[in-house]
Formats: structure tokens, C-alpha cells, sequence
């Protein structure tokens, strides 16, 4: 059964930088997609970046890339975002997720998660 367990929002301005990070359990194995979503009142749940843990392969969502980088701590079984550059528009509720694939192309941002942190608030202001 996995857990995750994410930490690390808050308020920041135009252009800041933020590190979300996840501690996940049971979800840490080789055929896992290890994701970060993001949401805004009213609007659908967005996949913002993936990471597939059998050869760290990542993906991104066009909005962030360049900005935004996912990666794992295998010592820590902890999972980051690391936010630069970051906009208003990035102003949203955080959540990590996990669910376990059988290939790294079945593992992209926002593919259907079964494993749900809670939320982190982040917010960006002009």
C-alpha cells in the first residue's frame, strides 16, 4: 500500500523559487511513474511533471518546462519539484501521486494515479 506525504508550499514572488518534496513509501520500486499535479479552484487536476523510476526518465508539461524539475532521493524515498522562475499562473494546489506502469511511455504528467498525497498550497504573486 503506498503513502505519500507532501511538504514544502508557500508564498513566494514573481520569478521565486519553491522545492516541494514527497515522502513516499511503498510506491519506491522500479515500475512506478512518480508524478506532481497541480489544481486551482474550478478547474480540472493538471499533471505537471513525471518520473518513471526505472532509468529516472522524466517528462514535463509544456508550461513548466525549463522551469520545473521532478526528481528522487532513492536514500530518502523522497520525490522533489523543484520550481524556478515561477509565475502567478503557477499559483495552485500541489499534489504528488504514484501508480505503477508497465512502461515508461504508459508514465507522463497527468496519466490516471493510484497513490495520492495531500496537497501543498502554493501561491506566486505578481
Amino acid at each position: 500500500q503506498g503513502q505519500l506525504v507532501a511538504s514544502g508550499g508557500g508564498s513566494v514572488q514573481n520569478g521565486g523559487t519553491l522545492r516541494l518534496s514527497c515522502a513516499a513509501s511503498g510506491v519506491i520500486e522500479s515500475h512506478y511513474c512518480l508524478g506532481w499535479f497541480r489544481q486551482t479552484p474550478g478547474e480540472e487536476r493538471e499533471g505537471v511533471a513525471a518520473l518513471y523510476i526505472l532509468g529516472g526518465i522524466t517528462t514535463y508539461t509544456d508550461s513548466v518546462k525549463g522551469r520545473f524539475t521532478i526528481s528522487l532521493d532513492n536514500a530518502k524515498n523522497t520525490l522533489y519539484l523543484q520550481m524556478s522562475n515561477l509565475k502567478p499562473e503557477d499559483t495552485a494546489v500541489y499534489y504528488c501521486a504514484a501508480v505503477s506502469v508497465v512502461t515508461s511511455a504508459m508514465c507522463f504528467p497527468g496519466v490516471d494515479a493510484s497513490y495520492w498525497g495531500q496537497g501543498t498550497q502554493v501561491n506566486v504573486s505578481s
